[in-house]
């Protein structure tokens, strides 16, 4: 019983590492991609490259998301990354949450 316990935790350690590594790529993936797009100040939005758009159809936002604390909304303005999102066709349904940000109804 000792043993299979044993296997159960190393099995659920490696599956969290594969999801954090997983997540740490995707969030540096969209800092290279997507920063000029997403970074205060709220004006002008600009249209994301191929490249962030990319980015994000194979993100994994909800894990993003709950790396979004206030200090990175300080650097990243959430109004952009929600248009990034609905240019790259992967909106933000409305009252989504990232970090204490809400997303409010597409436009």
């Amino acid at each position: 019983m000792a043993k299979l316990m044993c296997l159960c935790f190393i099995i659920l350690t490696i599956a969290v590492a594969v999801s954090a590594d997983e997540c740490e790529g995707d969030r540096q993936a969209m800092i290279k991609e997507c920063a000029k797009y997403q970074q205060w100040p709220a004006n002008p939005k600009l249209d994301p490259s191929d490249a962030c758009c990319a980015v994000w159809q194979k993100a994994n936002i909800p894990c993003l998301c709950a790396g979004v604390i206030k200090e990175k909304e300080k650097i990243w303005c959430m109004e952009k990354v929600a248009y990034v999102a609905n240019f790259c066709k992967k909106p933000f349904p409305h009252g989504y949450k990232c970090g204490s940000y809400t997303f409010p109804p597409l436009a």
